[in-house]
């Protein structure tokens, strides 16, 4: 584990809500999140409707939605959690306008291309690496988990791809909340060595879609979406990465109707793009 990365205090009036975690979903899987005292974006793309994202090898897919906040509306962040590099997650108009000094933690291969791009605190993590965030005496820890992109040999083919674990907590209390982040990854094994390292997890961000390349599923479709729920059991799931590119071939609703039918034992949010949901903090710590 690096040494903690220490944040400068914020001015009087500008600290996020210090007792709830406020999730508003942007579009596909950027997400600003207010931790208690710290504010992250997950995977940026700020692409509008009818632009094109670059999937690598000369693949492209159409944006069918605009995000529904634009970069220069952010708030300013303390970091970004980026699951990979590629052109829906991270775009030209983020490689372009965010700030370049920005932490960024995300897997070896994308800290690389931000590198080229002028980013200069791209923070490389290779699965089960924690890197800890501290701001006063809050913490927050981002711990990089096992997730796959595509099936066997066309894995070579994609980027590699991480989930993430954060974990808000102060000095008084043991990680009094946990997010899992499924970044953009199929259902495999190694997923179930989450819940045996993480036996409570608050709130998953599910990344759903079915994408499909080439005619290859390379993230999860609406059931392999409640598998992982069921797999993983999260207290709260927040489904997002759908119906925003064409390359997003299960809807929403094959998810919806699957949480229906299997009754995951998860309390899942449906959550409009520029919605925010708030969820309290609990005092109480993990086991």
């Amino acid at each position: 584990m690096r040494q903690p990365i220490q944040l400068s205090m914020r001015e009087p009036g500008d600290d996020p809500p210090q007792n709830d975690i406020a999730i508003t979903w942007i579009g596909t899987a950027t997400v600003l999140m207010r931790l208690g005292g710290f504010t992250v974006l997950t995977d940026p793309n700020f692409l509008h409707q009818g632009d094109h994202a670059a999937l690598g090898y000369g693949l492209r897919s159409r944006r069918l939605t605009n995000p529904a906040m634009e970069l220069s509306e952010l708030p300013p962040l303390d970091l970004i959690v980026l699951s990979h590099h590629h052109g829906d997650h991270f775009d030209e108009i983020a490689a372009r306008d965010l700030p370049k000094d920005v932490p960024i933690v995300t897997t070896g291969h994308a800290a690389r291309k931000l590198g080229r791009q002028g980013f200069t605190r791209a923070l490389a993590v290779e699965t089960w690496e924690l890197t800890r965030f501290q701001r006063g005496s809050q913490h927050l820890n981002i711990t990089a988990l096992p997730g796959r992109h595509a099936p066997g040999p066309l894995q070579a083919l994609l980027p590699p791809v991480m989930g993430s674990m954060l974990e808000l907590s102060d000095d008084a209390h043991d990680a009094h909340y946990r997010i899992y982040i499924t970044g953009d990854t199929l259902l495999h094994d190694r997923l179930a060595e989450i819940p045996d390292r993480y036996p409570a997890i608050d709130l998953a961000l599910v990344h759903l879609g079915g994408t499909r390349v080439l005619g290859v599923m390379v993230t999860m479709d609406g059931r392999d979406g409640v598998r992982a729920l069921e797999l993983v059991k999260p207290a709260h799931a927040v489904p997002i990465h759908h119906g925003d590119y064409t390359v997003f071939r299960s809807p929403l609703g094959d998810f919806v109707s699957e949480v229906e039918r299997r009754r995951p034992g998860t309390d899942v949010h449906y959550i409009e793009r520029g919605e925010t949901i708030t969820f309290e903090v609990t005092r109480l710590p993990h086991q």
